[in-house]
């Protein structure tokens, strides 16, 4: 998920773009092609690492995400919604790795939070029921995949919705 903190609107031409940086879409590393203030020199990576693993990229006192930027440098078109990083690396912005996504779709590749009472995705014990519960969510929406004696069969429920809702996008670990 993009930070909230970065909000802007796709004023960037694809011209201005590509007059002020330059992308590698084998590395997904941009670099300056002119110094547009006194950090980034000329033939330097840019952009700096968010917080949350993101590089954003300062244009014209503008804050652009990198993988959004990477985007728009290959394809001249700024992205519907979202760019989900297929391996989840979120610094890792070559182009075979980022794929447009929907809110839905970009949740879904996410990797298990830590914590919790099972070591699967979409699995939790229920306590009233004392059976491990199988759920996910699509679209903002909790699903309900029913009650299971094991973790593993609450998980393969779990992999199967995935699968079947998400396709590529689903990411069972």
């Amino acid at each position: 998920m993009e930070p909230a903190s970065i909000r802007y609107k796709n004023v960037l031409t694809l011209d201005r773009l590509k007059e002020v940086l330059s992308y590698d879409r084998q590395t997904g590393i941009f670099a300056w092609r002119v110094q547009l203030g006194w950090k980034g020199k000329v033939g330097q990576q840019a952009g700096t690492r968010h917080n949350r693993g993101y590089i954003h990229i300062m244009i014209d006192q503008k804050l652009y995400l990198a993988h959004r930027l990477a985007w728009f440098y290959e394809t001249g078109e700024w992205p519907a919604d979202k760019i989900d990083h297929r391996d989840c690396n979120r610094s890792n912005n070559r182009f075979a790795n980022l794929r447009e996504a929907t809110g839905s779709q970009n949740n879904q590749n996410r990797k298990k939070a830590p914590g919790g009472a099972s070591k699967f995705k979409g699995v939790s014990w229920h306590v009233r029921n004392r059976m491990w519960e199988s759920r996910i969510k699509r679209d903002g929406k909790q699903i309900r995949l029913g009650l299971y004696r094991t973790e593993e069969k609450a998980h393969a429920a779990y992999c199967r919705a995935a699968n079947e809702m998400f396709g590529s996008y689903a990411r069972a670990a």
